[in-house]
């Protein structure tokens, strides 16, 4: 059975010269402690450290009364509890949750788990959550139907925003969200929401902190079809060939959109946390870290280092953590390269992320690869998340297929006489 009763210990005198008064949980032969909101002098206590003084000791013993009350609550349940959870339980049985505090602690275990992109995408959830609602608290209670239609409104529409940068104000007024970009706000804001419902609530043991789910009768809808996001390989090999300066961020977005292309369509942040030991026997060993917490097979690729690829890996892998403190801090540096290339180079339009659509539009249109291959190229299928796959050994070639063929035909293009090239209109790329 468990017990609680209230505790002051000598070795917690403060350096005002006062204890906390602890509520102790015992449960299962363990102890642990709840802080309460009253402190006391050593004139409150008797010589054994219990409380003296009659006022506190009313409010004390109306809290151990109503602990007492919800161990009773939970019945055969209690034994379900270790007594770790029952001090959780009893200390935030009747706390709101704020749903701001709770974005705060999930965005910092994202950023432990160096999952940098989704921590930034819930952080502009929980920012924009705060310019909505104008205050830095907000119960999970608010977040509900009728909210988010208001929430949708207001992502629609022309803003100003302030953010602090580098411990100054600065305001901005941020254009309303389009179709996809509100799709993507609002399944970032329910993947949140979600979350949160993990933490607080267990179903089997009857907690449930967390009573409703405004994403029920609130439909995010499909998510609309996107833009061409791809370039023709004559446009890849123009960004190769394309003059930079040296060590600018037009060199480095060069230098790492070509070696996207080279590695099967690998991502910024990957190239950003891999560093020489992910090289071994002429590969590139990684996990890709958009989706390796939810993978069982840990999003695990082995792609191969051909030619191309040796001098800018050489060049970047394992140099790229020591230039940027975060991989937030080298996107903005590829973000402000690719503005250079798109003005150098005169295709209009195209970002970092246009390389892995490039090269998978690239095996599948041009070189007709089937679109399971292709998946595999992109690691975006789970090795572990099949039966069938229980039977299969992990074999690379596929992805060495893939690879090679994608370069074939690039091969085929740059290897061309380029004596006299032709200049294409800007008008040209348009069509491509």
């Amino acid at each position: 059975m468990a017990t609680v009763s209230a505790k002051v210990y000598k070795h917690h005198l403060k350096a005002d010269g006062t204890y906390n008064v602890k509520i102790r949980v015992f449960h299962k032969q363990e102890k642990k402690f709840i802080d309460t909101d009253h402190f006391v002098t050593d004139k409150q206590l008797s010589r054994d450290m219990t409380l003296k003084d009659p006022i506190i000791n009313r409010q004390i013993n109306r809290t151990l009364d109503d602990y007492r009350v919800m161990i009773s609550g939970l019945g055969e349940k209690l034994e379900f509890f270790s007594a770790e959870a029952l001090r959780d339980y009893l200390a935030n049985k009747n706390e709101e949750i704020d749903f701001i505090k709770f974005c705060d602690k999930h965005i910092k275990q994202l950023r432990k788990d160096k999952r940098d992109g989704t921590a930034s995408n819930h952080t502009t959830i929980r920012n924009s959550l705060v310019d909505y609602f104008n205050r830095i608290k907000v119960s999970v209670l608010e977040i509900t139907s009728s909210f988010l239609k208001s929430y949708e409104r207001y992502l629609r529409e022309p803003r100003e925003i302030t953010r602090t940068n580098q411990g100054k104000l600065h305001s901005k007024v941020n254009r309303g969200l389009s179709d996809s970009g509100l799709y993507n706000h609002m399944r970032d804001l329910r993947t949140l929401f979600n979350a949160a419902r993990d933490q607080y609530n267990d179903e089997e043991l009857g907690i449930v902190k967390i009573p409703h789910y405004p994403f029920k009768k609130y439909k995010i809808g499909s998510p609309p079809e996107t833009a061409k996001r791809h370039l023709a390989l004559r446009q890849v090999k123009v960004i190769m060939d394309c003059p930079v300066k040296p060590d600018s961020r037009a060199e480095l977005a060069r230098d790492l959109f070509m070696l996207s292309i080279y590695l099967c369509g690998i991502n910024a942040v990957d190239l950003y946390h891999c560093d020489k030991s992910n090289i071994k026997n002429g590969r590139l060993n990684y996990n890709r870290s958009k989706t390796k917490g939810r993978r069982k097979d840990k999003a695990f690729i082995s792609v191969k280092i051909i030619e191309e690829a040796k001098p800018l890996v050489e060049k970047y892998i394992g140099c790229l953590s020591e230039r940027y403190a975060t991989s937030n801090g080298l996107d903005t540096a590829l973000s402000k390269g690719m503005e250079h290339l798109r003005k150098i180079t005169g295709i209009p339009e195209f970002t970092f992320y246009w390389a892995r659509h490039t090269f998978a539009n690239t095996a599948r249109n041009d070189c007709r690869m089937s679109k399971d291959d292709i998946s595999l190229a992109l690691n975006h299928v789970d090795n572990g998340n099949s039966v069938t796959d229980i039977y299969i050994a992990k074999d690379w070639k596929i992805v060495d297929d893939v690879q090679l063929r994608v370069m074939t035909l690039f091969r085929k293009l740059t290897n061309k006489n380029t004596k006299k090239p032709v200049k294409t209109p800007v008008d040209k790329w348009r069509n491509n």
